[in-house]
């Protein structure tokens, strides 16, 4: 399967607590902080809800 590296690229202050505990269970937990995960349809429809805060690249 494909993997995708997601990078946090704005701050969760001011977000509502549903974004920031996407953000938490994706892996990110600062600016610039980075994670790996296999591309399943879980996963993307995390990196939908938060993909003004994030960065997304496929590996």
């Amino acid at each position: 399967m494909k993997k995708i590296r997601v990078k946090q690229v704005r701050s969760s202050i001011d977000r509502p607590q549903r974004q920031k505990d996407t953000l938490i269970a994706l892996g990110l937990r600062k600016i610039n902080g980075t994670a790996e995960h296999v591309a399943t349809p879980q996963v993307l429809g995390m990196v939908a809800k938060v993909n003004h805060l994030i960065t997304v690249e496929e590996i």
